[in-house]
């Protein structure tokens, strides 16, 4: 079996600079996401330069500037003056996922590039909102996802789209953890994580939108039939507003996928099985593989090296987005077209659960 190693770039087109260029100018949306601590912890950089941060709490903005010695004179209590006198290039967004949308509606205008965590939004409402403006004024709309930056996947992408699997037959992918309570996240994180306004719902939300990015992503932007889902909440007591479990079934012309989201398991996983007519790839983790590609041959195991930058990291990739270096196509992982239909699986299965029914999906 080959196995080409250059599989980053099935879905994203990089081109070398002739000259190094400057460091692009990134504002912060909100801190209470705690996705944010990898930026805080590495802020010099040759990439990216923070040029504002805008967080409304200040105890929560002071706490950050004293355990990374961020300079006050950053630190804006409204995003719009940290986007007027700061002029940043990107913002990348730290809020929860139902402020994702004013952000947009606050950079869009100006022409300023946003990145948020994923989810895109909490409903196909705002969802489609945030692509109107980004596509009236001109700007990428990315989703980070830890998992976009996973080697496997695109390796095993490579496999799937040689045909080493033969016809694509069942997906079932795996997100989860013990759950945010459980592990300890920030209170300002949990309080806004398990709000089902805030959020959109609990685990389905949380992790069901990483399986429904990487099948729309795998299946090139292919939307499901129908959407079936049957959402729990086996911890009440600690999560009395949202689910803290869900299984999302995902129906195609020729295939299944199967989305397991949960704030139930005993450790973190994020992995994926993926089954054709032939063979399989269990994609257990960021740089592993194990595979079977017919009935007489044996399970095998490989380890895929590091991607190399901009594909290693979030920030890195939005950078040389914004300076042309690398072009995001509709079909990336992180694209505003993938995301689209990520939020629109979401927004099927809360509405599944509460029907008990299939529910169809537009073309």
């Amino acid at each position: 079996m080959k196995i080409i190693l250059i599989c980053i770039v099935v879905t994203s087109v990089f081109f070398s600079s002739l000259h190094a260029q400057k460091p692009v100018k990134i504002g912060v949306a909100g801190l209470s996401h705690s996705h944010v601590v990898p930026l805080l912890r590495n802020m010099d950089r040759n990439d990216i330069e923070i040029v504002g941060i805008a967080e409304r709490d200040t105890a929560l903005s002071n706490r950050y500037a004293k355990r990374f010695g961020i300079d006050q004179n950053l630190i804006y209590q409204s995003l719009d003056e940290m986007l007027e006198k700061t002029k940043p290039e990107g913002v990348i967004t730290f809020t929860s996922i139902y402020e994702h949308l004013k952000v947009v509606e606050a950079c869009a205008p100006l022409g300023i590039h946003v990145m948020v965590e994923k989810p895109l939004a909490v409903s196909v409402k705002h969802a489609k909102r945030m692509a109107e403006l980004a596509n009236k004024h001109g700007i990428l709309l990315l989703t980070n996802y830890e998992t976009t930056w996973y080697p496997s996947n695109y390796a095993g992408f490579e496999m799937i789209n040689n045909g080493e699997l033969g016809d694509l037959r069942k997906i079932i992918v795996y997100d989860g953890h013990k759950g945010p309570k459980e592990i300890g996240v920030n209170n300002e994180f949990l309080e806004w994580l398990t709000d089902p306004v805030l959020n959109g719902g609990g685990a389905v939300i949380d992790f069901g939108c990483y399986g429904a990015d990487i099948i729309t992503w795998i299946l090139k932007g292919q939307k499901p039939l129908s959407v079936y889902a049957e959402l729990k909440q086996y911890k009440p007591n600690v999560y009395p507003k949202v689910d803290d479990d869900a299984t999302i079934i995902l129906s195609y012309p020729n295939m299944e996928g199967v989305l397991h989201a949960s704030w139930n398991w005993p450790f973190n996983r994020k992995d994926m099985h993926v089954y054709g007519n032939t063979g399989y790839i269990y994609i257990d983790d960021a740089e592993t593989i194990r595979y079977r590609l017919d009935e007489k041959s044996k399970e095998s195991t490989i380890k895929i090296p590091l991607a190399k930058a901009p594909f290693n990291d979030p920030f890195t990739f939005f950078a040389s987005a914004i300076n042309g270096e690398t072009k995001v196509t509709p079909t990336d992982l992180s694209s505003l077209e993938i995301n689209l239909t990520v939020v629109e699986i979401l927004d099927a299965a809360r509405e599944s659960n509460k029907t008990g029914k299939k529910i169809k999906l537009n073309k």
